[in-house]
């Protein structure tokens, strides 16, 4: 189904596919042509366009990294509330705020009972146990996303404070490095415990149950 948002995830992944493809290609060397009169002379096509490329890239991250760092400071906030406070109440109302922002794939124990069928139930479901989501997913994900955005600040800083011929050259490939790598790891957590509490039968019986036959037909009119 087409939607705004769909529409400009699907525009914005296309502009990162494009200039990051067209980057690697001249970091391969792939066109000679804009080697004049070397390769790695400053002078040369081939490295006015690496720049090129590398800023607009670096331009494509700030829309998430920067245009997401509210939401990412508001669950860091939560997360000190959760990890830091001395009161056993603000602690757990932190966790309760993340856990809820968080609902598509942390899972609370309170959640994981409400999931059970009860004992006076008549359909007893043989499943495995669906355990609650361990809390240092939560760790990982919140500093995950905060820190991407740190490393996107870092970048975005050596990117404009410098030009090409005075900013070194390792700045750029490590703080991309640091910023893809914390935040696809987040990533990769959330998705994982989001695809096992979906592919647990106590959660695909709950949904069934909640929802109906998906092949149910409306009552007929008089």
């Amino acid at each position: 189904m087409l939607t705004p948002m769909g529409i400009l995830t699907t525009i914005y992944a296309l502009n990162i596919v494009a200039w990051g493809g067209m980057l690697f290609l001249l970091m391969c060397n792939a066109a000679p042509a804009m080697c004049h009169p070397d390769c790695d002379s400053l002078d040369s096509s081939r490295r006015v366009w690496i720049e090129i490329d590398s800023q607009i890239l670096n331009a494509l991250f700030c829309v998430t990294g920067f245009g997401l760092a509210p939401w990412r400071m508001r669950d860091l906030y939560f997360w000190g509330l959760w990890r830091l406070s001395r009161s056993e109440r603000t602690r757990q109302r932190g966790l309760v705020h993340l856990a809820d922002i968080h609902s598509s794939w942390f899972l609370r124990p309170r959640e994981v009972m409400e999931m059970l069928p009860s004992a006076s139930s008549s359909t007893k479901l043989d499943v495995p146990h669906l355990k609650p989501t361990p809390l240092w997913k939560m760790d990982v994900v919140v500093w995950g996303n905060m820190l991407n955005t740190v490393f996107q600040i870092c970048l975005a800083l050596c990117m404009w404070t410098m030009n090409r011929l005075n900013r070194p050259s390792w700045t750029t490939g490590l703080f991309v490095a640091l910023a893809c790598l914390v935040v696809g790891f987040a990533g990769v957590v959330t998705w994982l415990e989001q695809r096992r509490i979906e592919n647990n039968p106590i959660h695909e019986a709950v949904s069934v149950t909640a929802e109906g036959p998906t092949d149910a037909k409306p009552p007929s009119g008089p």
